[in-house]
């Protein structure tokens, strides 16, 4: 195999560093994703964030931006929390799986991946490539195979001189395998055969966040106007994205969580109910403050929803001057 793998190795850029971070990154992405949507996304991630100082400085709207087409955002976010973490910390990704694991969104898998690829630790691991090379080479016709059977076969077989190479090749030769023979590790007892992705939560909850990202706080009759979709799913998971932290409410409008700053200054001379209820925008930087297009002090935020609003109040304005 390790023949093989000199000969016909796949050239991955991932493979092509052993710095901590960059491994962090494609094994994150590469959690749900497959190699070549990953490829291409990569190299455009890591110019957008060098280090992990650079991705924990950065807004949360903007990496949420740059992981768009890799799909399942809660990644995403969760690396963004980690790369905070390990800033404030000492700045040092952990060099051991259990440290590892104690981070967000990092896994056994993972964990073990960083340790073996980035500081090429001999650490015995299975993933869905793994699982497809020894249940064909040892398993053959046999179905419900668990990964405690799996274990110590990984462990006998593991290159403890040079573990990265000797797992680049097994997931080469799982790639293979999968292509030639279907995929051995169906026969796994651990497979779970993905769901649908059209019309699935997971596509709705992509809508909410491409629409949030590129056109700001909405409220949710807008999205569920724009995604075509049911308002009480829009709102349910809405509120899911906002418990997740994803997501920020405003009022009756929703932002991308961060973006959301506390009640810009109020404008000068206004007092009592005026000063209180003014038409400001309280978006933060990416949606810089301006006065309610009414030019009235009333409750209206400046988001998409408040045209129609400040309509209706200018309405009431014109027939009750004295408010």
């Amino acid at each position: 195999m390790l023949t093989h793998y000199r000969r016909q190795a796949r050239d991955l850029p991932w493979r092509a560093t052993t710095d901590p971070y960059r491994i962090l990154v494609s094994e994150i992405m590469l959690q749900q994703t497959q190699v070549p949507r990953v490829r291409e996304k990569y190299a455009l991630f890591l110019t957008a964030f060098p280090t992990l100082a650079a991705l924990a400085r950065a807004p949360l709207a903007r990496v949420l931006q740059s992981w768009q087409g890799l799909g399942y955002n809660r990644r995403a976010l969760l690396l963004h929390r980690l790369a905070q973490q390990v800033t404030a910390a000492d700045g040092v990704l952990p060099a051991t799986p259990e440290k590892l694991m104690a981070l967000p969104g990092i896994g056994p898998a993972t964990a073990a991946a960083i340790c073996a690829y980035a500081y090429n630790r001999p650490v015995v691991y299975i993933e869905t490539n793994i699982r497809a090379v020894f249940i064909h080479e040892f398993f053959g016709g046999r179905s419900g195979i668990s990964d405690a059977q799996l274990l110590p076969l990984v462990a006998q077989g593991l290159d403890r001189r040079n573990p990265r190479r000797w797992y680049n090749a097994l997931m080469d030769y799982g790639t293979q395998l999968k292509a030639r023979h279907g995929n051995p590790a169906r026969r796994s007892a651990h497979h779970v055969r993905q769901t649908r992705f059209a019309g699935s939560d997971r596509q709705v909850r992509g809508g909410i966040l491409r629409h949030l990202l590129a056109d700001g706080p909405q409220p949710a009759a807008r999205l569920a106007a724009a995604l075509a979709e049911p308002p009480a799913r829009v709102r349910r998971l809405l509120a899911t994205l906002v418990r997740e932290g994803m997501l920020t409410r405003c009022g009756s409008a929703y932002a991308v969580a961060e973006t959301v700053a506390a009640p810009a200054a109020r404008p000068a001379g206004a007092t009592g109910a005026g000063r209180r209820s003014a038409g400001w925008c309280r978006v933060r930087a990416a949606f810089p403050p301006r006065p309610c297009s009414c030019r009235r002090p009333c409750r209206a935020w400046c988001v998409p929803a408040a045209p129609a609003r400040c309509a209706r109040r200018r309405a009431r304005h014109v027939q009750s001057p004295r408010r």
